[in-house]
């Protein structure tokens, strides 16, 4: 299982641009479309509080949506964030 979760739906612009930042520093992620299954969204807002694609998790913290992600990209704390999570969950490579 990836460190990082991602929810999505089908023409979301911001999702499209969030995987593709991921993608870009070969960040492994685990994308959950809402678009199919209510309780994925039930789930989405549980886990993140949010109700606007896309919501990210990093581990078990919500971090936002594609401007947040983007924000932690250039201020050079997603990847320290993401080596906080795999030492607290032991899952070998990010």
């Amino acid at each position: 299982m990836s460190d990082v979760a991602i929810y999505t739906q089908p023409s979301c612009p911001y999702c499209s641009h969030a995987k593709a930042l991921l993608e870009s520093r070969q960040i492994a992620y685990e994308e959950l479309d809402v678009s199919g299954d209510p309780q994925v969204l039930t789930e989405m807002i549980e886990r993140t509080g949010g109700r606007t694609f896309p919501q990210i998790m990093v581990g078990n913290q919500a971090i936002g949506g594609f401007d947040d992600l983007r924000s932690l990209d250039s201020n050079g704390e997603l990847l320290p964030l993401l080596q906080t999570q795999r030492g607290k969950t032991d899952t070998g490579g990010i």
